[in-house]
């Protein structure tokens, strides 16, 4: 079974809890099994970035408590 960004099903993709109305700043997260893949809401077959999962959760984390943007 291949696990690599492009196999995502459209399902798998939930956009960040940031992204609301009128929002054209958008991104979409998948959760694998070996990584967190993030994509580019307005554009969905676009390019994809894998980041392993502990990365992923130091960025959602950091940006959490305002240490980013």
């Amino acid at each position: 079974m291949h696990d690599g960004p492009s196999a995502i099903a459209a399902d798998a993709w939930f956009k960040s809890s940031y992204s609301g109305a009128g929002t054209t700043e958008c991104v979409e997260a998948a959760f694998r099994s070996h990584h967190t893949a993030v994509r580019d809401s307005k554009n969905p077959g676009g390019a994809v970035i894998a980041f392993p999962h502990g990365a992923w959760a130091d960025f959602v984390g950091a940006i959490r408590i305002g240490r980013l943007g």
